[in-house]
């Protein structure tokens, strides 16, 4: 069985089993193959990654698409096809460009004072004779 086909069957299946109208299926895979991809490429150019995965699914499901009509002698609609590429695309671009208003800035703190050299450590090592210095005390004697 040519993978065209085993496509055509999986899509149909989905639908049917989801109650689903094909445009519906058409904006639910391509908005789940979107977020997908954007939380499997979290760095730098995830929103446009996620976005070329999803257009490539679109456009490689069309083609799939008419490649099954081709072989079916079926009417290929290219209007039709268009329209799925629509339906497919459509929140995958919104989220693109508002993609940059959704992703948390980094925290900056702000310094209002400049910060303080380290204390240097005591001369003579002994920890308890620095302590008692720092408190105002006498050092005990041993």
């Amino acid at each position: 069985m040519p993978f065209y086909t085993v496509f055509h069957d999986l899509k149909f299946f989905l639908a049917d089993e989801a109650g689903l109208a094909k445009d519906a299926l058409h904006i639910h895979i391509g908005l789940a193959v979107f977020v997908l991809a954007r939380l499997l490429w979290r760095w730098r150019g995830g929103w446009f990654f996620a976005w070329l995965i999803a257009l490539t699914a679109a456009l490689g499901g069309e083609w799939l698409d008419m490649v099954r009509e081709r072989a079916a002698n079926a009417e290929v609609s290219a209007e039709a096809h268009w329209h799925d590429v629509w339906n497919t695309m459509l929140w995958p671009t919104v989220l693109l460009f508002i993609g940059r208003w959704l992703h948390p800035r980094p925290n900056i703190a702000v310094q209002s004072e400049p910060e303080q050299p380290p204390e240097p450590e005591p001369e003579s090592g002994d920890l308890a004779d620095q302590a008692a210095h720092d408190s105002g005390e006498e050092p005990t004697a041993v």
